[in-house]
């Protein structure tokens, strides 16, 4: 496997958040991931698994502790989250899906036909929820807002219980007249 230079440089910080522990990997080219979970370990293990050759850094870090900063921010209030210096990384299908579900507002939900609709592949329902499935970056690309046809929760990379309260501030924010 060869690593390119956006894998080679990826520093990596962990916070708590009101979700629990709160991973951001920063490389040269922006955000590579923001991935969530109770227990900072995981998350380190994580880190290390996405991007081998990454790197733990620390509050010391200026850029990496302003970004996690952000992020945590954006985790509690969604509708605050800025555009953040994005790192993608997947394939074009992927980042397809990625970008329409940046297009869907917050405290608004789609079910996983609808996503593959509004890509021009509406029989592409089960790849639609493996790209779902694949996104590193938790709430900036908004895989929690996902719903089944039905209007139930399904999986979530990072927990059912943190998409409903995902969900659930997003609700209460877009009720409340924003």
């Amino acid at each position: 496997m060869t690593l390119s230079k956006q894998d080679a440089d990826i520093r990596f910080i962990t916070g708590p958040s009101g979700l629990g522990m709160v991973m951001v990997a920063l490389g040269p080219e922006g955000i590579a991931a923001i991935m969530l979970d109770a227990d900072e370990r995981a998350l380190q293990r994580a880190a290390v698994a996405s991007f081998p050759t990454a790197r733990a850094g620390g509050a010391d870090d200026v850029a990496l502790a302003h970004w996690l900063e952000v992020v945590t921010a954006g985790i509690e209030a969604p509708w605050t989250m800025p555009d953040l210096p994005l790192a993608l990384q997947g394939t074009p299908f992927q980042h397809q899906v990625w970008q329409a579900l940046r297009a869907v507002p917050c405290g608004h939900t789609v079910t996983y036909t609808e996503l593959a609709t509004r890509i021009g592949r509406p029989t592409a329902v089960r790849a639609v929820a493996g790209a779902c499935a694949a996104n590193r970056l938790a709430v900036v690309v908004p895989c929690h807002r996902v719903i089944r046809h039905d209007g139930s929760l399904s999986g979530y990379r990072w927990g059912v219980a943190r998409k409903q309260a995902l969900l659930a501030r997003e609700r209460a924010w877009h009720l409340g007249g924003k």
